[in-house]
């Protein structure tokens, strides 16, 4: 079942096509990929499915249901979250009140006070950040903080999860981590839907992958599939 649509997605500034005519869809159920050079227009479509930037035409549907023109915490509310390429935290607030602001947020209507502090702390246990709960979440190192917004994502209990480059600035070590906690968060029953830069990463993980270039779909399949695509060793992998 296709849990996410896109037909025909445009977004125009002035007369550039940051994303031109694009049809996507993702699989409920799966890790999606999207990748490609930078300024390709990835993040441009997550702004668009999540509505932090209206579409110029197309259409984005959710569960069968549209979405364009909804406001980002209506499509929140929805089932839909994600986090950011330029992390997005509430810095001086700790760890722990980031995640309880986000699940009193989230898709429940009927989310307490305790409950979601039950929610808060079982998700930072999630993500691994439950011994640093009452430290500021500007004090965090960038691995942290990307989990914590991973933590603030899932606090508002989504199906679909949209990850930009949650990757981006990690160690070895750290990214493994992170692929590892992308494959958990999958397993719990959310479905994501990540760009990433980090190939390992992301030929490791996703189960299908699209390939933007100046904001037009070149490619899409697997990853085997991806990787010898002549398209796009063109324009963004290399012969390496």
């Amino acid at each position: 079942m296709r849990i996410l649509e896109g037909e025909k997605v445009a977004k125009y500034f002035g007369g550039l096509a940051a994303v031109h005519d694009v049809n996507f869809h993702v699989n409920e159920g799966e890790i999606a990929g999207l990748i490609g050079p930078n300024g390709a227009g990835k993040t441009t479509l997550f702004n668009l499915i999540s509505g932090a930037l209206p579409l110029t035409s197309g259409r984005t549907r959710f569960k069968g249901e549209t979405i364009t023109g909804l406001k980002p915490n209506e499509i929140c509310k929805r089932g839909i979250a994600r986090t950011f390429q330029l992390i997005k935290l509430f810095g001086n607030m700790t760890v722990f009140e980031n995640v309880f602001l986000a699940s009193l947020f989230g898709v429940s209507k009927e989310i307490n006070k305790p409950n979601a502090k039950k929610e808060s702390l079982e998700l930072l246990e999630f993500v691994g950040l439950s011994g640093v709960k009452t430290s500021p979440a500007k004090g965090l190192t960038l691995a942290n903080q990307k989990r914590l917004e991973v933590a603030r994502a899932l606090a508002t209990r989504p199906e679909l999860l949209l990850l930009d480059e949650l990757m981006a600035g990690l160690n070895p070590t750290e990214v493994a981590q992170a692929m590892e906690l992308v494959i958990r968060i999958r397993d719990n029953g959310i479905t994501v839907f990540m760009i990433e830069h980090v190939m390992k990463a992301i030929m490791s993980v996703c189960n299908r992958i699209m390939v933007l270039d100046h904001g037009v779909k070149i490619a899409e399949g697997t990853p085997e599939e991806i990787t010898t695509d002549k398209k796009v060793i063109e324009v963004y992998l290399g012969e390496d």
